[in-house]
């Protein structure tokens, strides 16, 4: 069964859904026949690359909340990432694009490190004091190379803008087209959604219902036919 999530390194919620997903996972029956894929969205993507500005800031621009209600939600958020057995620092985080995130995303997955890096990138922006966003292309470097990933392969990746960002936009227009206007968002064996970083008990049980209605293999029975198995090959007798 395939599981693709729809998330961005900027996202809270997503953050905490990872981790409510992998309790869910690591308690299902069949978690080693389970392959999970991460997929690129964009919270900002209008947003320049070097346009960067404090979380409570653009909190308060965006939703015109007070700087005490913005100050709220991430109290609120950094104890329910606590009760997953997450650091979230609640205080003088920052914003930026995550663009190049999502590109070193798609290659770290031809590398078969994807979701390790997307936990370290999750990690550092959410739990570290250092910026994702204004230490420019060797701090992601660095958290890359942390997940067993080249240093020149990286920078060869950041330093080339086209590189992956077809695929980092072609996630985007599926995301769109599946209905997800908003992240985390789970698919699971493209049959069943689940929006939102909901209680791990609802993980399970989309976890299960996915199992349980997969299709199985229907053969088309045409009669016998010569073919190759453990044993050997039919041998031709005419």
């Amino acid at each position: 069964m395939k599981v693709e999530i729809w998330s961005d390194i900027a996202c809270p919620w997503c953050y905490v859904g990872k981790a409510r997903f992998e309790k869910a996972l690591e308690a299902f029956p069949h978690r080693d026949q389970v392959e999970v894929v991460h997929r690129s969205f964009e919270l900002d993507p209008g947003r320049a690359k070097g346009d960067v500005q404090p979380v409570i800031r653009m909190l308060t621009k965006k939703y015109g909340m007070s700087e005490a209600q913005a100050q709220a939600g991430e109290e609120n958020l950094g104890a329910q990432a606590a009760a997953e057995g997450l650091e979230y620092r609640t205080r003088d985080r920052d914003h930026g694009n995550t663009f190049d995130m999502h590109r070193l995303l798609h290659f770290a997955k031809e590398q078969g490190k994807q979701d390790e890096l997307i936990q370290n990138l999750y990690k550092a922006n959410f739990a570290e004091e250092r910026s994702v966003f204004t230490e420019g292309d060797e701090r992601l470097v660095e958290l890359a190379v942390a997940v067993g990933l080249e240093a020149d392969d990286v920078r060869k990746v950041l330093t080339d803008p086209t590189a992956y960002a077809d695929a980092v936009r072609a996630d985007e227009r599926e995301a769109a087209e599946l209905g997800a206007n908003g992240v985390p968002f789970f698919v699971l064996d493209r049959k069943f959604g689940v929006s939102g970083a909901q209680p791990a008990e609802v993980f399970t049980q989309a976890l299960t219902q996915a199992w349980g209605e997969r299709s199985p293999l229907q053969l088309l029975d045409q009669g016998d036919a010569d073919a190759c198995g453990p044993d050997g090959c039919a041998v031709p007798q005419h």
